[in-house]
């Protein structure tokens, strides 16, 4: 660095309702899937305030809803164990390795913000909520089509997915960033605000396209402007309760915070 003033040298960015899968919409329908199989109907709600996390982990969070739970001990004479997670996640994997490559396509605007990034010199890194397998269809179908970070961690990496911070310090001991103020996490669930808060990084929270709104991008476009400042509303609260740092409406404009966020470097914030 020598006598530089401390600047942002890295984005990590999250995957599906950050850079693909406009919405997160691969994993939504197989939550919803898995638990209709055995006669439980979860609402879209449900399946996603978990999203971002591990996939078995959210599964577990789905259990643990006091409705999702009635339901179940109605159901099957007690509320879900264990075994019952681990079943249903042996249904959930197959299902999602299926309909993956169908969900690999860049949201709008992230191509070009990433050679915007790597113009400026900062290093692109990446965390997920999917394993690795899951991640080894994503990753080369994202390729394909213009995306690919220049470091991938999975919750298989690690000891803990989020919102644990362990996958945002493995991207930065990799592309040799520290402290970690000089990173931008950037992502789509509260679960992915907080990684980016426990590991100590601006953390950025985006609208369009997230998994949080939970909106495809023809649904978005179709919206009047007062029913879509509303929804946005709810996630903004979101985000700011988990405690982002910034929001921002589309990924496109995540490089118009790094101004912002240098000069706060430079005034030691």
């Amino acid at each position: 660095m020598g006598n530089q003033s401390p600047q942002i040298e890295a984005v990590i960015f999250d995957w599906a309702g950050t850079t693909v899968d406009y919405g997160c919409f691969a994993p939504l329908d197989v939550f919803k899937e898995i638990f209709r199989k055995r006669g439980i109907e979860v609402l879209d709600e449900e399946a996603r305030a978990p999203m971002g996390m591990l996939k078995w982990d959210h599964i577990q969070e789905m259990c643990q809803m006091d409705r999702i739970a009635q339901l179940w001990k109605a159901k099957f004479g007690g509320i879900p164990e264990k075994k019952d997670i681990d079943d249903l996640y042996a249904d959930f994997e197959p299902m999602l390795f299926s309909i993956l490559p169908n969900y690999c396509n860049p949201i709008p605007g992230a191509i070009d913000l990433v050679e915007r990034l790597r113009r400026k010199g900062i290093k692109i890194g990446s965390t997920t909520g999917y394993t690795s397998e899951m991640m080894a269809i994503v990753a080369p179908e994202a390729k394909k089509k213009g995306y690919a970070p220049d470091f991938l961690v999975t919750p298989n990496d690690v000891s803990a997915g989020r919102p644990f911070p362990w996958m945002c310090y493995r991207n930065a001991e990799y592309l040799g960033v520290y402290p970690m103020k000089h990173i931008i996490k950037v992502g789509d669930t509260v679960s992915d605000i907080k990684e980016g808060v426990n590991a100590g990084a601006w953390s950025v929270g985006i609208l369009k396209g997230s998994s949080e709104l939970g909106l495809k991008e023809h649904e978005v476009n179709a919206l009047d402007q007062e029913t879509l400042a509303e929804k946005l509303e709810v996630v903004v609260k979101r985000y700011k309760a988990a405690g982002a740092h910034y929001i921002i409406d589309s990924i496109g404009e995540l490089d118009k915070l790094i101004p912002k966020i240098n000069q706060r470097l430079a005034n030691g914030d």
